[in-house]
């Protein structure tokens, strides 16, 4: 049994979280949200205030650990941040060492996508695996990767950045190249996406629910392909039926070289599996080594959309892990 400290910082909000840990469980005992300071050292001596006043409030907890959830780029070693394009003014902000020496016990840093991987490790859809890989398949497409039973960041904490892969010598943007993995499998992406095929497809005369009464084309989003294409809009059905073709492309070269047991996909997945699921599938049959795609299962986030609030935990967790 364990008392974990959890700390997330967002480029609008912070959040810090205490968790239990219990039996391979973890159960969220008390949360509390602030907006970001602008200067990373107010910042730091908030998130330090409030999870004093909060373990103040709980004088039965110990704690065990700290971890701590931020983007890229970091410096998990140090426990640096890098001036990640959400916080810009965080460059060479050390993290870990007020944790440290304000509450005695260890600290860490890893960067989001890391945080989600080690929770779905730890307590969720990739609990008892060696070799799984988390997407993210949010906002942007990165990735987390437990390898051999541990937590692989790679030379410098940028591994698992296969958003930038290319798929397509033609695509949407993202992650600042054409036809990328992101550029296909991202909100913004398929939003992108979606827009061309709706200007293409109204231009020709046709019609569809996409658009909303007053909306403009350029003020689609992805959720409203994903809301019209649950209602049987063709041309949704269609964006989505060619977004799933591309996460097959993308998970297929992931199983090659990676060979995991599980990949494990957050946020769009879980929210549109119905529509992505078959031609993702697909797909990997005939893109991926038998022998590789046979052994390797693709599901949902166990943790749900409540994901995020274990995030931070798992880093902490994971600390007694590596012990």
């Amino acid at each position: 049994m364990k008392y974990l400290a959890g700390i997330d910082i967002g480029g609008t909000k912070c959040a810090v979280t205490i968790g239990w840990e219990k039996d391979g469980a973890i159960t969220i005992l008390d949360k509390q949200k602030f907006p970001t300071p602008k200067d990373p050292g107010e910042a730091m001596k908030e998130l330090v205030s409030t999870l004093r006043r909060m373990l103040e409030g709980r004088p039965e907890i110990t704690l065990s650990a700290v971890g701590i959830s931020c983007g890229s780029p970091l410096d998990s070693k140090t426990g640096l941040v890098l001036a990640p394009p959400n916080l810009p003014d965080w460059d060479r902000i050390d993290v870990v060492t007020p944790f440290q020496e304000a509450f005695g016990v260890p600290a860490a840093v890893q960067n989001d996508a890391n945080a989600c991987a080690l929770a779905e490790w730890l307590w969720g859809a990739g609990k008892g695996c060696d070799n799984m890989i988390f997407l993210t398949f949010g906002t942007g497409m990165g990735a987390g990767l437990i390898l051999d039973g541990r937590l692989y960041t790679g030379t410098n904490d940028m591994a698992g950045e296969v958003g930038h892969v290319r798929l397509s010598k033609e695509g949407p943007d993202g992650y600042g190249k054409k036809g990328s993995f992101e550029g296909f499998c991202s909100g913004g992406g398929i939003a992108r996406y979606g827009r061309g095929r709706i200007r293409e497809h109204l231009a020709s005369g046709g019609e569809t629910s996409i658009v909303r009464k007053g909306q403009s084309v350029e003020e689609v989003t992805a959720a409203d392909i994903g809301l019209a294409a649950q209602g049987g809009d063709e041309l949704a059905l269609s964006i989505m039926e060619h977004t799933g073709k591309m996460l097959g492309k993308g998970l297929a070269m992931l199983i090659d070289i990676l060979n995991p047991q599980k990949i494990v996909i957050g946020s769009i997945f879980l929210r549109q599996e119905a529509l992505l699921r078959g031609p993702m599938e697909e797909v990997i049959e005939k893109e991926a080594l038998s022998y590789t795609k046979d052994v390797c299962q693709v599901v949902p986030a166990g943790l749900g959309e409540s994901l995020g609030d274990y995030a931070a935990l798992s880093v902490a967790g994971n600390i007694a892990v590596e012990d």
